[in-house]
């Protein structure tokens, strides 16, 4: 008798647990259930797949341009038409105070408010058309340059060249072109070359108060020193690090300045999402204690060295015999990307940073030899992120001079800072762009 007493208690305990347990549950599944028709969701269209979150939400037709189709295409891109796309309850009654956007890059829909489940919609689109990077290459003629023992002068207008970088195939623009302007996050840009994996990168070349500039202080967003200091050979880099040859963990001064300038006119307003997060910017620190060949010695304290750049484009002091080169000889340290990046060192905050010596004499310039009719000339003296050598107790990082003509000196001087940035491979531009400074490439 007493064991069976015992077993009646238990499963009365039991059964009282279990109701309590069911209660709960019901009550959170009820103020889930309830909570998703209340706030915002977002619901991707793209690659054919409808994949909601909220299941009673029927979109009863997708419009583009008019035409009913099944789903966006994840290979364009397209705006709502907030005006004609309309959103009913059940019944049939329309939803009042309906907020309805989409994200162009995400290609994400939302809508509120949910209050009512049958909510129905019948959304709009309109596809956004323009020309890709490869548009405007596949109008231009391709040419190969094969000597770089003097500077490029001529009109090359309709010309661009190609040579190889890290990524593969790299089309520049060289000499005189008038036709490599785009607009782009309330500035003005030159288009520096194409990279190898498609990102296009740019350098600041005036506001939307000055217009596209060629010449004069508004081809830059200020003046700074490289560094603060230049007694020690670690001042050449864009990052540095105390008896490090290819340190990364001081900032220098420049890229504070560059950082937050991006920070400021791409990040807060709202343009990061057209920035290449791949694409680095190669400060080469390579160290030799010869100037006419690499050998992997030097680059600390103050021990006189000679960086990549010298040896390329100065070999022996002798800039006719230069050979620039799109490629970063030490990726993992001086080739510098985005935390994000797949390659480089990943040290970047911000995707940003200075045009290499070697791209300048791609473009037409060189070392000692004045240019005024390339289109990297502004009459203004600025800085390249290129180091160049460390001699007489003095960090020397070369910079285009005001002739045109590339040069070494101190960090601790204040030149000119020309912002550098590459746009994604897919970025579109308006259709009607020419890239004259009169009618640049206008990003969409």
């Amino acid at each position: 008798m007493e064991f069976q007493t015992l077993k009646q208690s238990h499963l009365k305990r039991n059964i009282i647990i279990g109701v309590v347990v069911v209660a709960i549950i019901s009550a959170i599944v009820l103020n889930f259930t309830r909570a998703k028709y209340v706030y915002t969701d977002k619901m991707p269209l793209i690659n054919g797949t409808v994949n909601y979150s909220l299941a009673d939400l029927n979109i009863v037709a997708i419009y583009v341009g008019g035409v009913e189709v099944d789903s966006l295409d994840s290979s364009k891109q397209y705006t709502l038409d907030t005006e004609q796309s309309t959103c009913t309850y059940k019944d049939g009654s329309t939803i009042e105070g309906l907020n309805i956007s989409y994200e162009t890059e995400t290609g994400s829909l939302s809508i509120s408010p949910f209050t009512m489940k049958g909510t129905k919609c019948t959304l709009y689109f309109d596809e956004i058309t323009g020309q890709t990077i490869q548009d405007i290459l596949a109008g231009k003629t391709i040419s190969t340059r094969s000597s770089f023992s003097s500077t490029l002068t001529t009109n090359t207008t309709g010309t661009i060249y190609q040579a190889q970088d890290d990524d593969g195939t790299t089309y520049y623009f060289a000499g005189a072109p008038t036709d490599n302007w785009v607009s782009f996050a309330g500035f003005y840009w030159r288009i520096i070359r194409i990279n190898g994996d498609g990102s296009i990168r740019l350098i600041y070349s005036g506001d939307s108060e000055s217009g596209p500039v060629t010449t004069g202080t508004d081809t830059q967003i200020g003046t700074s020193v490289f560094n603060d200091t230049s007694d020690d050979n670690m001042y050449v880099g864009y990052m540095y690090q105390s008896n490090q040859v290819h340190g990364l963990v001081e900032d220098s001064t420049i890229k504070g300045v560059l950082d937050n300038w991006y920070k400021t006119n791409i990040q807060d307003a709202g343009y990061s999402s057209y920035i290449d997060t791949n694409a680095g910017f190669c400060g080469d620190r390579s160290p030799s204690t010869s100037n006419s060949e690499s050998n992997g010695s030097g680059g600390t304290n103050n021990l006189t060295t000679f960086y990549g750049s010298f040896i390329r484009l100065n070999k022996n002091w002798d800039h006719s015999n230069a050979s620039p080169s799109f490629k970063c000889s030490d990726k993992s340290n001086d080739l510098f990307t985005l935390f994000s990046s797949n390659k480089g060192n990943k040290k970047l905050t911000y995707s940003v940073g200075l045009i290499t010596a070697d791209e300048i004499v791609y473009a037409g310039g060189s070392i000692d030899s004045t240019n005024y009719n390339y289109y990297l000339h502004t009459a203004e003296d600025y800085w390249t992120i290129s180091p160049y050598i460390f001699n007489s107790n003095s960090s020397f990082i070369l910079y285009c001079i005001s002739n045109g003509a590339l040069d070494g000196f101190p960090a601790n001087e204040a030149y000119g800072i020309r912002p550098v940035i590459n746009l994604r491979a897919d970025t579109l531009f308006e259709a009607e762009g020419t890239g004259e400074s009169s009618n640049p490439y206008v990003v969409i």
